[in-house]
């Protein structure tokens, strides 16, 4: 691997949060979501690995730990799944998530996970796994990014890459509720009955 410094463009005595700025700088440029349905993919997806890589590496040399960094690092298998979630593919990605026994789901196994329930839209357990998640590997900034990126969207204020059209499941408020019954009412008229004969 080459020097992690020069991956993450940072001299080495570049303080914790510099580091952590270029870290997150570059993850959000390489984030597989921003490549899905595009032939660098594959690309996006070595680079967002090796920059993972440098940037653990760094955390922990810099801990003074082993580099032993994020379950991923060595794992084709997560590699393959992150892959398989750019590209939509989320029958094939579940299936592989769901080879690992339950002793062996990592943080890395849940946020791969939560990032499958994301784009499913099911939010609700997306956010679970992602709390799962950070809370496995609290020193994980992608882990975090996500999570964090979804309780901006609970709010609605966030607009980036975890992002849908609606808001996240569960945060709907009466008027929306009221909105929808109108809604479904007015349907049902159209259609020759009214909302109590068609429930």
């Amino acid at each position: 691997m080459r020097d992690p410094y020069e991956i993450l463009g940072v001299s080495r005595d570049a303080t914790d949060e510099e580091i952590k700025n270029a870290y997150r700088q570059l993850a959000r440029k390489y984030h597989p979501d921003n490549y899905a349905n595009n032939p660098l993919s594959d690309l996006a997806s070595e680079k967002m690995k090796e920059i993972n890589e440098a940037y653990d590496e760094i955390v922990n040399s810099r801990k003074g730990g082993s580099s032993s960094g994020r379950s991923s690092s060595n794992n084709p298998v997560y590699a393959k799944i992150r892959t398989l979630i750019s590209n939509n593919r989320l029958d094939e990605a579940q299936r592989e998530l769901d080879s690992f026994s339950t002793a062996d789901r990592d943080a890395e196994w849940y946020f791969l996970s939560g990032s499958v329930l994301y784009k499913r839209g099911w939010y609700s357990n997306a956010y679970s796994a992602f709390t799962t998640a950070v809370n496995k590997d609290p020193s994980n900034p992608e882990y975090r990014q996500a999570l964090n990126m979804m309780q901006r969207q609970g709010s609605g204020s966030y607009s980036g890459p975890y992002r849908s059209g609606g808001n996240m499941g569960g945060s709907c408020s009466a008027c929306d509720l009221c909105q929808g019954l109108i809604c479904a009412d007015c349907c049902c008229e159209c259609m020759g009955g009214d909302l109590i004969s068609c429930c």
